[in-house]
């Protein structure tokens, strides 16, 4: 048992993309060329205000997690949900399209299947950056954004780059630098 959550704890802190440039979920990440995904972060992070797409009348989903981290650190967030009218008493819009000029990135945490469209609504609201949250990446998801000229990252954690970075996951960035996964 020790030795299973020895390995697990490792996994955890080693960083989202594994040496061979697979995330967690086995889709090949054609951005991990390293040099390439530091300089879309780099560009993603001189942004100042977010849209998340997937927050959730459920407090726990990890996408109301990154819409209160990134509200809380100081940037200007707007929640995403066709389902919801408002998150934490802010108004949530319908699609990226309803905030067409009032964004300069998209945060996704989204269940695969609906990232691609997500990509072409983003497209079509001029967002050029988008952040593929662990879990929402598919296989053609990086190259669906490319195709539509939108920077993406994919295969890491945004609240380990959008300062100031904090609690859990300082000490995960600390190590994924450790490693040479940050």
């Amino acid at each position: 048992m020790q030795s299973f959550i020895s390995g697990r704890i490792f996994l955890l802190m080693r960083g989202d993309v594994t040496n061979n440039g697979t995330t967690p979920h086995g889709f090949r990440n054609p951005q991990f060329n390293g040099e390439i995904m530091k300089k879309e972060i780099g560009e993603f992070m001189k942004a100042r205000r977010f849209a998340v797409v997937g927050v959730s009348r459920n407090p726990r989903k990890f996408g109301n997690t990154i819409y209160r981290e990134l509200k809380n650190r100081g940037y200007k967030v707007y929640g995403v949900n066709p389902s919801l009218s408002e998150i934490d008493g802010d108004k949530c819009y319908p699609d990226l399209s309803a905030l067409k000029g009032k964004v300069d990135a998209a945060v996704v945490c989204i269940t695969p299947d609906r990232v691609e469209s997500t990509l072409r609504n983003a497209a079509e609201a001029e967002v050029h950056h988008v952040w593929l949250q662990q879990g929402a990446e598919n296989a053609n998801a990086v190259k669906t954004g490319e195709s539509l000229g939108i920077k993406t990252v994919a295969g890491k954690c945004i609240l380990m780059y959008a300062e100031p970075v904090r609690s859990f996951h300082a000490l995960h960035r600390f190590f994924a630098r450790m490693t040479g996964n940050y």
